[in-house]
Parts: structure tokens; sequence; C-alpha cells
């Protein structure tokens, strides 16, 4: 009996032995939150540090970078610009540079020129001293003064030459930019301010005054009765007018 007892008993399972392997699958849901729900239950200060750390790095360097090219921006803008005016600044050197050089040239010999009008102005002085009678009457005189006359022409060669001209400006209207008045004629055929005599002739070196001419300039009509009204009462007189008074 005690034998089929053991038997039979030995057969049945353990109840340890059941208990392990059912006991198993009802600790592995107790287990498997535990190494699911441990990164979620990070605190905020842990996640700020491991997570956003690098996050907000990277948001902080964003806005660094459109303002960086911006700046840079701005400093190609402003190179531009001095490069521009520095372009500009030179072109007008070399322009007023060049128009130096120009005025130069053209203007260099306006001292000298100044000073060889006196020496012309005495040649012409010269020829017109003597009359055409003189001239036929002496030969040699007639010669010199044809030497005279060449060296004038030549003078006057050279001054057409580096671009002085001769003003007279008889009959013209007066111009204080190029005449100097300096008398006032009567004279009733010209309109008033009208130069009717060149005392000394004037030149001009290209655009520039070199010797202003000095003029006499017509006074005009003075400015009292014109003539018109008054000979018609002369002709109506002729003894016919009665003297009331008497």
């Amino acid at each position: 009996m005690n034998e089929a007892e053991n038997f039979k008993n030995s057969e049945k399972p353990h109840p340890e032995a059941s208990e392990g392997p059912e006991s198993a699958p009802e600790s592995a849901p107790k287990s498997a939150p535990e190494a699911v729900v441990q990164p979620v239950e990070l605190t905020p200060d842990e996640l700020g540090t491991r997570e956003l750390g690098t996050h907000e790095l990277g948001v902080e360097d964003a806005p660094d970078e459109p303002g960086e090219l911006e700046l840079a921006y701005g400093e190609v803008a402003d190179l531009k610009d001095k490069l521009l005016r520095a372009m500009a600044e030179t072109e007008n050197m070399r322009r007023r540079a060049e128009r130096d050089k120009t005025d130069t040239r053209k203007y260099a010999v306006a001292d000298f020129a100044r000073d060889m009008l006196a020496v012309s102005d005495n040649l012409q002085r010269a020829l017109s001293a003597v009359s055409e009678e003189a001239r036929g009457g002496n030969p040699e005189l007639a010669q010199l003064l044809e030497g005279v006359e060449l060296t004038r022409k030549e003078l006057q060669g050279h001054f057409d030459k580096h671009g002085i001209k001769e003003i007279n400006p008889l009959g013209e209207k007066l111009d204080p930019n190029f005449h100097q008045a300096v008398v006032q004629i009567e004279d009733p055929e010209a309109a008033q301010g009208t130069v009717v005599q060149v005392m000394q002739s004037g030149y001009v070196i290209h655009d520039r005054l070199l010797r202003a001419a000095m003029v006499g300039v017509a006074k005009g009509a003075p400015a009292g009765k014109p003539e018109a009204a008054t000979e018609p009462t002369d002709e109506t007189d002729n003894g016919q007018n009665v003297d009331t008074q008497a």
C-alpha cells in the first residue's frame, strides 16, 4: 500500500515545480514595464540636460547665421559704395588734371603776349605817323616803312598762331566784357551806347580777354524837346503871331 501510494504521489506534479514555470509568465509583465517606462520617468532636469541641451544650442545658433549673412551683405554694400565714390573722385581728378593741362598749354604765353601788345601798338603808330605823300617823296623812308609793315605783319602772324586775336569793335554795341568806354561822343546818326571811335585795339587769347579795347561811345539824342514839334511853330509864326498882352 505504501509503495502504491508513493508511486501515485510521484506521478503527481510537485506544487513548487508547477508553480515555478507558471510564475515566470506572471513575473514577466512586472519586469517589462520597468525597462520600457524607465526613460519616460526621467525628470525634467534630466531631460533638459540630456535632450534639450543640444537642441537649445541649435536654436541659439540658428539666428546667428542670418545675422552674420546680413552683416556680410552690409559690408559688401559699404565697400561697393566706397569703391564707386573712389572711382568717381579719380575720374573727376583726371578730368581736372586734363583741363588744367589744356589751360596751361593754351594760356601759358598770356603774360608774354600781353607785353608784346605794346610792341604791336608802337609799330602801328609808326606806320600811321607817316602820310602817303611823305612816302612817295622819299624812297628811303618808303623802304623803311615797308620793313616796319612786314615786321608788324609777322608779329600779327605769331599772334594768330597762338590764338591771339585783335578786337576792333567799331560800330558795335558796347560790351563791358571786352570794351572799356573812356569818352562819350555826340553822334546823332549812331544809337546810344554804340562804339563810334576806337582809341586802342583790344586783344583776346582764345576765349579769354587779354586787353580790353579803349573806345568812345555815342551819347545819344538829348532829352529836350524833339525837333519835329518845334519846326511847325517856327513856320506858322512868320510875323503872324499877335501879342495879346499889348
